[in-house]
């Protein structure tokens, strides 16, 4: 395999070509590399391979056996194509059940997974209101100012290790004490926390093995979806968090 020339027009940064260059290379030889073999294989001098080694490894992508000198890919780009696998596959599961829930509460509805860095958005299922949610799938949420982190805390595991300085709850006791009632009820509030005059309530979503891989959360207007919501939204979402639960293969939900 050669590199693109720097030339081309299509190209618009080198070192991100070069570095799926090597991991590409490096799938294709299927065995720990030297520097000197994905050079020669890459037309490509060692210096720059070596330095794009460096990175992946300090980015956990490759690893370099001490012993040998030998390069290796690890499992993070599996693990990476196995999330987005399951994301697809959550979401075509998901979504009849977000409509259904949208069209019986008349609010926008959306899914969502945590993710080391906060709550990712994955789908959304819109309403028209006064008040836009403006919110896109592929959002990262705070973990610590909204209610689908809260559910996230309250059922994980939640790896908060890659959480920003900036995500943490403004009166700790008070989000601790929001967590603990998340899990005795099985739902979870964040009035206000995310975006101004917006309430959110969310319940968890569990796999064939009761653990958490998502939350649906109902979104919409303080005035419509209160801090203290109406029963009939809670029943609503808890029937809709139990469906897409069954639809991915949890037999018995754990609340």
């Amino acid at each position: 395999m050669t590199m693109p020339d720097k030339s081309s027009s299509n190209v618009t940064n080198q070192s991100t070509v070069a570095a799926f260059a090597i991991l590409e290379e490096m799938v294709r030889q299927n065995e720990p590399s030297r520097v000197t073999d994905l050079a020669n294989a890459l037309g490509m001098p060692r210096a720059r391979i070596y330095r794009y080694l460096q990175t992946l490894v300090s980015l956990g992508y490759v690893r370099q056996d001490p012993a040998t000198e030998r390069y290796r890919l690890t499992l993070k780009l599996y693990h990476l194509g196995q999330a987005i696998a399951d994301g697809t596959q959550l979401i075509a599961a998901a979504r009849p059940v977000l409509q259904a829930l949208r069209d019986a509460v008349g609010q926008t509805v959306t899914i969502s997974i945590p993710e080391s860095t906060g709550m990712r958005v994955l789908d959304i299922v819109r309403v028209e209101t006064p008040v836009q949610i403006v919110t896109r799938p592929g959002a990262i949420l705070s973990v610590h100012r909204s209610a689908q982190g809260k559910i996230a805390l309250a059922f994980g595991p939640m790896d908060t290790s890659g959480l920003p300085d900036t995500d943490q709850p403004r009166d700790r006791v008070r989000f601790d004490a929001e967590v603990a009632r998340a899990r005795e009820t099985g739902w979870a509030v964040a009035p206000e926390e995310a975006l101004p005059g917006v309430n959110a309530l969310s319940a968890p979503i569990f796999d064939i093995d009761n653990r958490l891989v998502a939350t649906i959360t109902v979104v919409g207007p303080v005035t419509d979806l209160e801090p203290e919501p109406a029963p009939h939204f809670i029943a609503a979402l808890s029937r809709a968090a139990r469906e897409i639960s069954a639809e991915i293969g949890c037999m018995e939900y754990p609340l």
